[in-house]
Protein backbone atom coordinates (compact mmCIF):
# COMPACT_ATOMS: atom_id res chain seq x y z
CA UNK A 1 0.00 0.00 0.00
CA UNK A 2 1.19 3.48 -0.72
CA UNK A 3 1.21 5.58 2.43
CA UNK A 4 -1.26 8.35 3.11
CA UNK A 5 -2.61 9.37 6.47
CA UNK A 6 -5.88 11.24 6.72
CA UNK A 7 -8.75 11.60 9.14
CA UNK A 8 -12.44 11.85 8.39
CA UNK A 9 -15.44 11.53 10.67
CA UNK A 10 -17.96 8.89 9.63
CA UNK A 11 -21.52 10.15 10.00
CA UNK A 12 -24.77 8.21 9.98
CA UNK A 13 -25.38 9.20 6.34
CA UNK A 14 -21.94 8.09 5.10
CA UNK A 15 -22.34 5.93 2.01
CA UNK A 16 -20.15 3.41 0.28
CA UNK A 17 -20.15 1.83 -3.15
CA UNK A 18 -18.11 -0.61 -5.15
CA UNK A 19 -17.37 -0.09 -8.84
CA UNK A 20 -15.74 -2.58 -11.18
CA UNK A 21 -13.35 -1.33 -13.82
CA UNK A 22 -12.98 -4.36 -16.04
CA UNK A 23 -9.83 -5.50 -17.78
CA UNK A 24 -8.71 -3.77 -20.94
CA UNK A 25 -5.84 -4.55 -23.25
CA UNK A 26 -2.67 -4.18 -21.20
CA UNK A 27 -4.53 -3.68 -17.89
CA UNK A 28 -5.95 -6.34 -15.56
CA UNK A 29 -8.74 -4.11 -14.25
CA UNK A 30 -9.50 -3.09 -10.68
CA UNK A 31 -12.24 -2.45 -8.15
CA UNK A 32 -12.88 0.92 -6.56
CA UNK A 33 -14.33 1.05 -3.05
CA UNK A 34 -15.66 4.54 -2.32
CA UNK A 35 -16.68 5.89 1.06
CA UNK A 36 -18.48 9.21 0.74
CA UNK A 37 -19.63 11.79 3.24
CA UNK A 38 -20.66 15.42 3.08
CA UNK A 39 -17.12 16.80 3.01
CA UNK A 40 -14.93 13.87 2.02
CA UNK A 41 -14.69 11.04 -0.46
CA UNK A 42 -12.23 8.21 0.04
CA UNK A 43 -11.53 5.87 -2.83
CA UNK A 44 -9.57 2.65 -2.38
CA UNK A 45 -8.33 0.98 -5.56
CA UNK A 46 -7.80 -2.77 -5.41
CA UNK A 47 -6.25 -4.79 -8.20
CA UNK A 48 -6.48 -8.57 -8.64
CA UNK A 49 -4.38 -10.30 -6.00
CA UNK A 50 -5.30 -7.82 -3.25
CA UNK A 51 -8.61 -9.36 -2.13
CA UNK A 52 -7.09 -10.48 1.17
CA UNK A 53 -6.21 -6.87 2.01
CA UNK A 54 -9.86 -5.89 1.47
CA UNK A 55 -11.02 -8.80 3.60
CA UNK A 56 -8.69 -7.67 6.39
CA UNK A 57 -10.10 -4.14 6.12
CA UNK A 58 -13.65 -5.53 6.25
CA UNK A 59 -12.84 -7.55 9.39
CA UNK A 60 -11.37 -4.45 11.05
CA UNK A 61 -14.48 -2.44 10.13
CA UNK A 62 -16.74 -5.16 11.59
CA UNK A 63 -14.66 -5.17 14.78
CA UNK A 64 -14.89 -1.37 15.06
CA UNK A 65 -18.67 -1.52 14.52
CA UNK A 66 -19.01 -4.14 17.27
CA UNK A 67 -17.05 -1.93 19.67
CA UNK A 68 -19.31 1.01 18.83
CA UNK A 69 -22.36 -1.18 19.50
CA UNK A 70 -20.95 -2.10 22.92
CA UNK A 71 -20.25 1.55 23.71
CA UNK A 72 -23.81 2.50 22.76
CA UNK A 73 -25.18 -0.27 25.01
CA UNK A 74 -23.25 1.01 28.01
CA UNK A 75 -23.96 4.74 27.75
CA UNK A 76 -27.15 6.19 29.26
CA UNK A 77 -28.32 8.00 26.09
CA UNK A 78 -27.06 5.43 23.59
CA UNK A 79 -24.39 7.78 22.23
CA UNK A 80 -20.66 7.52 22.71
Amino acid sequence: MKALTTTALLEADTTSRVSLFGPTSGDEGFVSLRVEGEFVELSLIARPGTADALRTLARAAEEAAAVLDRIAETTPDGDA
